[in-house]
């Protein structure tokens, strides 16, 4: 059967070209974007099966708002995919207030809004499946993307008690965990800091680092597919790389982090007193 989907940014990148894979197999999607125009050619495309919402997903009672048409649209909501965000560039000293609060209200909070609006309508159906848009940066972090770090982490630990919570009344959650693809999220939908002087050289050595970390990026079409695949599975995962290199960086990560708690593990005995 056809599923309905609510998905956020899809002007462009993955929120896109995942509402582009299910319009093509004939599912209905309501779609999100900061300004329509930029859904124009698939409502031409797709007709009815595109509710196109204009949505700024900072403004919680407008996501209530926009989650309520859809349901109210469609009938039932079975896949809710929070994909908006952006990506903070700037080493953490550097970082402003109101930069960081931008980063959380965004790829934090607005992810938070668009899940709770979406959870009384699964709950009485009984089922659905959440879908949150998460990073490698999610469970590893990178020099001058901190806050981003931060807010990707923030996520993942919300999302990881969601799952537990809801997983009787039948909803599935699952987090998307890409590495670098060809989107737009380090190009004009990203931000920068301010720079400091003092981290010229180590911004410098950061890039490197970067690019020796960053082989090669994936193409945002393929995921199509893929989401298709997650979201008609009978058990999805709680957490799904995209890209071949995350299995490698959180491999190496977690292996740091066991070395370095076995190693101080006698003061963690300690402290038990």
């Amino acid at each position: 059967m056809a599923k309905n989907w609510f998905i956020t940014g899809t002007s462009r990148g993955f929120g896109r070209e995942w509402a582009i894979a299910a319009l093509d197999r004939g599912d209905r999607v309501a779609a999100t974007a900061r300004r329509l125009e930029t859904l124009e050619d698939l409502s031409e495309k797709y007709g009815d099966n595109l509710l196109p919402i204009e949505l700024d997903v900072n403004d919680r009672d407008a996501d209530f708002a926009a989650v309520a048409r859809a349901h109210e649209t469609f009938g039932s909501l079975d896949v809710v995919i929070n994909n908006a965000g952006y990506g903070q560039f700037g080493m953490i000293e550097e970082i402003s207030e109101q930069e960081a609060r931008d980063q959380f209200e965004t790829n934090v909070f607005g992810a938070l809004w668009v899940t709770q609006a979406a959870l009384p309508f699964m709950r009485e159906q009984g089922h659905g499946h959440i879908l949150q848009v998460s990073s490698i940066g999610g469970i590893s972090a990178f020099p001058n993307i901190g806050i981003y770090n931060g807010s990707k982490w923030a996520l993942e630990g919300f999302t990881q008690a969601l799952a537990q919570e809801v997983a009787d009344f039948g909803i599935k959650v699952t987090l998307i965990e890409p590495a670098a693809f060809s989107t737009d999220w380090g190009g004009d939908s990203a931000k920068h800091a301010a720079p400091l002087a003092a981290y010229d050289a180590y911004r410098e050595k950061a890039a490197e680092a970067r690019k020796a970390r960053v082989s090669s990026q994936g193409n945002p079409g393929a995921t199509g597919q893929v989401v298709l695949e997650l979201v008609d599975a009978a058990e999805p995962p709680l957490r799904v790389f995209f890209g071949t290199a995350p299995i490698g960086m959180a491999k190496a990560d977690y292996a740091s982090r066991i070395e370095t708690w076995d190693k101080w593990n006698h003061l963690s005995v300690e402290a038990q007193g």
